[in-house]
């Protein structure tokens, strides 16, 4: 990732970049135990793996440990985890697979990759619903156990795809996981259910020694994890030895693979592996305390955004309050009080969620407070996809309110980037006293990348001035609070916390008269108001979009916005290593748009923009600056693939 540094620290702390691991020679590879196996080690620049199974296999414990232990090795890095929107799906069926996919890489990258160069497949169902993503000579790893007659006919396999030749395009690797870790745990008097459970390690084990990851922080993960029960924490560590073991000893894998630390592409600094949505939960924190604010957050849990109610409710020590509401109205309500208390006031949902918020949404406009509405975009329209990505709710964001009711809108471009979004969101919303969407979704809010964690003197300073006294003086000389007198740069109003002598002032959804904030049904009041509010959002500070145009001789731009930032820019990278001059140009302010956005738009001869909707941010840009772009879409609830979109900018270029 261009502005990332692969991550010393797995994912449960962080550590300080040291300098290049010891060099290993071509034949050696360490044990858990500490002894040397002579096996041939090749070196790879990257790698992509994608674990697959039932959602009940733990594919995404397992994609995430190894995780963690690619962080700790310094890789750069980046996932996709993709599992099914029911609880527990039918176990078996293709609507029930869940997957994990991991990028990582001795040099900075942008996606989790097009496709895996390993498919760790657990059963029937988890083969036939990822094998269209491997390519030819791929690495497959089956689970032989569970391919017999029954699994296989429920999922439309009339023959065994392990020996009737239609595997023969990849180098398939045949391993008994379940009968192995069964083996494994013998001497732990495990059911054999219980003993099943833990066939991911032993694949995570496999792995972890096909591509020389580190042992000790898995081990140490999975005893404290399982601190309750001793034996099945000792179990685990005997199952993912055993995988480790068996790479090591075994026939059919005589080659295991390096992937080097990303030593060079990054400046120094403390890393850890961070996920979209708890860099955003992160983020808050942090603008309440640049703010010198409690931090309050009024939810209700919706997919994919509770993880980032799951982690505020642990950080009471920084004056964080948080609270599970019975619906997503009271929800924002709460946090819409919490504001006109004077707290840094958040609401979190999805799409669906952002409907019933929208009334109060309106309210906290008209009341001009300051409020974070997280909407952590999913498939839709209604329930639609829950677990899956789309940009969707950008006109949702934009329009979706009665009246005219502006609301400034950012988007993060990756998971990192979540933590300054939500920064930036919250200096929005503190400075000109107005409601803020923050537009993530799925694919940033599950996915992981390393995060450089900045240094406190690094962070803005978000402290506001809470109305202490009179700020207007009547004909007569009586000295009066008028709560919409407005700053005459920001248009802000006046904060003034309930409780101040003196300040008392009535508020409500009724329009007010400007100034005294009085009841007011003067015509030329509302039309007074409802302008200024409007200014208000137009004239919020955002830098100018920066056009990365390195030859200065493209005619093509290709412009997006949030989380397409990889693929974009893993496409654009592909065009211009065949010699091709193209522009990119990425939107963080959606509303207002960037000053200079309509002059970058016109300096090209032709626009692209990739979103995962219908083309809703081409439809404000043709009806703002009445420019022709061209719109590239996709719903299919995945992220774009690089080469996907190359492509996309091949043909425009040509055209």
């Amino acid at each position: 990732m261009t502005s990332q540094v692969s991550s010393p620290a797995e994912q449960a702390g962080s550590g300080e970049r040291s300098g290049d691991s010891p060099p290993r020679t071509e034949d050696e590879a360490p044990r858990p135990d500490g002894a040397v196996a002579v096996k041939e080690v090749r070196r790879l620049d990257r790698v992509i793996i994608r674990f697959a199974g039932d959602s009940g296999d733990g594919m995404q414990l397992t994609g995430d440990r190894f995780t963690s232990e690619t962080a700790s090795f310094g890789n750069d890095l980046s996932t996709l985890p993709n599992f099914p929107a029911e609880i527990r799906a039918p176990a078996g069926t293709l609507p029930g697979v869940s997957s994990f996919q991991l990028h990582f890489a001795d040099h900075d990258i942008l996606t989790p990759g097009d496709a895996p160069n390993v498919l760790v497949a657990m059963n029937p169902a988890a083969l036939k619903a990822n094998i269209a993503d491997v390519p030819r000579g791929a690495d497959i790893i089956v689970n032989t156990d569970e391919f017999t007659k029954r699994p296989m006919a429920k999922v439309g396999y009339d023959t065994n795809p392990l020996e009737d030749g239609s595997l023969d395009a990849y180098n398939l690797h045949k391993v008994p996981l379940t009968t192995l870790t069964i083996e494994a745990l013998k001497d732990f008097g495990l059911s054999r259910k219980e003993a099943e459970r833990s066939k991911n390690m032993f694949a995570l084990g496999l792995l972890s020694w096909m591509y020389h990851r580190p042992t000790e922080s898995t081990e140490a993960f999975l005893r404290k994890k399982f601190a309750k029960k001793p034996q099945i924490a000792e179990a685990n560590v005997a199952a993912f030895r055993a995988g480790w073991n068996f790479g090591e000893t075994t026939e059919d894998f005589a080659v295991s693979y390096e992937v080097a630390p990303a030593t060079s592409a990054f400046p120094a600094g403390t890393y850890r592996n961070i996920s979209g949505n708890l860099a955003l939960a992160y983020g808050l924190i942090a603008a309440s305390r640049q703010a010198d604010l409690p931090l309050y957050l009024g939810s209700y849990p919706i997919t994919p955004a509770s993880d980032i109610l799951h982690e505020l409710s642990r950080h009471k020590n920084f004056g964080v309050r948080t609270f599970q509401a019975e619906d997503e109205i009271a929800g924002i309500g709460a946090a819409l009080g919490a504001a006109f208390g004077g707290a840094l006031a958040v609401t979190t949902t999805s799409g669906p969620g952002v409907a019933l918020k929208s009334e109060t949404i309106g309210l906290a406009v008209s009341l001009e407070l300051p409020l974070l509405i997280v909407d952590i975009q999913r498939g839709g329209p209604s329930t639609g996809l829950p677990t899956k990505t789309e940009q969707a709710d950008l006109l949702q964001a934009m329009y979706g309110r009665n009246g005219e009711a502006p609301v400034p809108v950012v988007a993060p471009r990756t998971p990192a980037d979540c933590f300054d979004a939500a920064l930036d969101a919250a200096r929005i919303a503190l400075t000109y006293r107005t409601p803020v969407f923050l537009l993530s979704d799925g694919y940033l809010a599950n996915g992981s990348e390393p995060w450089r964690i900045p240094e406190p003197d690094e962070l803005p300073d978000l402290r506001v001035r809470f109305a202490s006294g009179p700020n207007h003086t009547l004909a007569d000389g009586t000295e009066v609070f008028w709560p919409y007198k407005r700053d005459p740069e920001t248009l802000a109003r006046p904060w003034a916390v309930p409780g101040t002598p003196g300040l008392e002032h009535r508020i409500g959804g009724i329009e007010k008269q400007d100034g005294t904030g009085n009841i007011s049904y003067d015509p030329a009041n509302h039309d007074f108001m409802v302008r200024t509010r409007q200014a208000k959002t137009d004239g919020i500070a955002v830098p100018d979009v920066e056009v990365d145009d390195p030859s200065g001789e493209a005619k093509l731009l290709v412009l997006g916005w949030g989380s397409t930032f990889g693929p974009i820019t893993a496409a654009v990278r592909r065009v211009r290593a065949e010699g091709t001059a193209v522009a990119q140009a990425h939107l963080r302010h959606l509303n207002p748009f960037p000053g200079n956005l309509g002059e970058v738009l016109r300096r090209y001869e032709r626009v692209v923009v990739p979103e995962m909707n219908l083309g809703q941010l081409a439809t404000l840009l043709r009806a703002r600056y009445l420019v022709d772009v061209r719109s590239h879409t996709q719903v299919s609830g995945m992220p774009f693939k690089a080469e996907q979109l190359a492509n996309v900018l091949k043909e425009a270029i040509h055209d």
